[in-house]
């Protein structure tokens, strides 16, 4: 009963955006020099499953607005963001974390979601108050995928 009631209040809390385990909560991440240098879970960046997320339409949907040559196989490339080829070169992972955790602190007339922000504005359906699009790990996945495009 006791081991239930603990599992129900850890799930609970990982549901409201607060980070219980390996992980820094969106409201806790720091922005200096337009750069977020710590990532933001002790697990490194898994790049295969950033790519997953990145063409995922559920999650990433980064092919709604950018093109990438990597994914040539995909249909419905964007043109509404810059081209991601050579991501990697052009940018240092920091500047790539932040970008995805909140493009507005480097590009402040962007439309792209902070995909791991709180700050996201105004009209936010009421059951997705408080809660982020994308999880650490996957900031962090994402985030290695995008330094293979070199």
């Amino acid at each position: 009963m006791i081991r239930r009631l603990i599992v129900g209040c850890c799930a609970g809390l990982a549901l409201s955006g607060i980070v219980v385990a390996d992980g820094v909560a969106p409201d806790a991440v720091e922005i200096e020099n337009l750069a977020i240098a710590t990532p933001l879970t002790s697990t490194v960046g898994n790049a295969e499953e950033g790519k997953k997320i990145f063409a995922n339409r559920k999650l990433g949907n980064c092919l709604a607005c950018h093109a990438n040559s990597d994914m040539a196989d995909q249909l419905f490339h964007g043109e509404v963001g810059p081209s991601l080829d050579g991501a990697g070169t052009r940018w240092q992972p920091e500047i790539l974390r932040t970008i995805v955790v909140n493009a507005k602190a480097i590009f402040p007339e962007t439309v792209m979601p902070g995909f791991y922000s709180l700050d996201v504005g105004a009209d936010v359906r009421k059951d997705l108050i408080g809660k982020t699009i994308l999880s650490a790990q996957q900031v962090e996945d994402v985030v290695a995928y995008l330094e293979t495009l070199k």
